[in-house]
């Protein structure tokens, strides 16, 4: 038997191809939008303004796609780790971050990751395949918290901008009317600087934009983040300036701190001028130990020196609260864990 497409994930345009090979009228993909995106419905069969002999006909080629998680892992200051399912043996993270009136979702765009940044648990398994739109969005749509979310970051397994087709298909269905009507201005994407992709989103997107940084000296990075080498930071940064961010949307360097190696004042003082005359925001994070990387955070007192030169050389810096640490809330922990089980 014919494997069924999935439905959810699809834009307006790809469902008015769905509707016309149904026989249906163009209307009818913005009807089935509506089912899937606003009212959320899990099957065909609940969709009761397509006629029936339509419906079931969809129903016979294609279903809504919406899985739920199956497994989670819920920390004692309200983070929750989710694992959904994404394709044959393979399984992917979120991490609803629930905070005073704010409730963020970190989601996943890619099984595995190509990057192999030294840091990452994920790095460390290679990298498996790009997720389907379909995969990307279910983590949103099938959240149990799906209705508290305020705000979505794409900082999950994978690396965004290398998965860019699915990815913009998702932000499309995530900002249009058609879709959940979010604005772009709730939604960050986090890269660690691939160029093309990079252009792309700049130019296409109103989302918020987050770059991996770790450390101002090349050579210094490049020892954390092989992508130094085929995408140096100083380009990056250069592509950012020519984008305009003193409006409404905004871009924030990320910089996890490490105890002796990129925590120095000398790092600060570099880094405040690599992003001299960028409106940006530097996000100091705490490292969240794995196994077998000799890396360790760095103290509170030397993170907050750090963070009072950065502001000092004008440039705005905080300290990001670390949370669900008692669950491994940095990704690729427990998708790896189940991994492991299944292997």
């Amino acid at each position: 038997m014919k494997e069924k497409k999935y439905l959810l994930g699809m834009t307006l345009n790809e469902l008015k191809d769905v509707v016309a090979e149904a026989g249906l009228p163009a209307y009818a993909a913005k009807q089935i939008a509506d089912w899937l995106y606003k009212k959320k419905v899990v099957s065909v069969s609940e969709m009761t303004n397509i006629a029936v002999a339509k419906r079931d006909w969809l129903g016979e080629h294609y279903e809504v796609g919406a899985m739920p998680p199956s497994d989670l892992m819920k920390s004692v200051d309200g983070t929750i780790k989710y694992l959904f399912p994404a394709g044959k043996g393979h399984y992917v993270e979120s991490v609803y971050i629930p905070t005073g009136d704010r409730a963020t979702l970190c989601v996943s765009s890619q099984i595995g990751c190509k990057m192999n940044c030294l840091f990452c648990m994920t790095g460390k398994q290679g990298f498996t395949a790009n997720l389907a739109s379909n995969q990307i969005l279910n983590q949103i749509q099938s959240l149990p918290e799906n209705e508290k979310l305020t705000n979505l970051v794409f900082m999950g397994m994978g690396e965004p901008l290398d998965n860019v087709d699915e990815l913009f298909k998702v932000l499309e269905i995530l900002t249009a009317s058609y879709g959940y009507g979010w604005s772009p201005k709730r939604i960050t994407v986090s890269t660690i600087g691939i160029t093309k992709g990079l252009k792309r989103f700049l130019e296409e997107s109103d989302c918020h934009l987050a770059v991996s940084l770790h450390s101002p000296y090349p050579a210094e990075r490049l020892s954390l983040m092989p992508i130094e080498k085929a995408f140096p930071a100083k380009d990056v940064i250069e592509l950012v300036k020519q984008y305009d961010f003193t409006h409404q949307r905004r871009v924030s360097f990320e910089y996890i701190v490490f105890k002796d190696l990129n925590d120095s004042l000398k790092h600060a003082e570099a880094l405040a001028c690599l992003l001299k005359g960028i409106p940006c925001r530097v996000n100091l994070i705490r490292f969240h130990a794995i196994p077998n990387v000799p890396l360790e955070s760095s103290d509170v007192a030397r993170m907050e020196a750090f963070r009072d030169v950065l502001n000092a050389k004008g440039v705005v810096c905080t300290i990001r609260a670390s949370r669900g640490e008692d669950i491994f809330a940095a990704c690729g922990m427990l998708s790896t864990a189940k991994k492991e089980q299944k292997g």
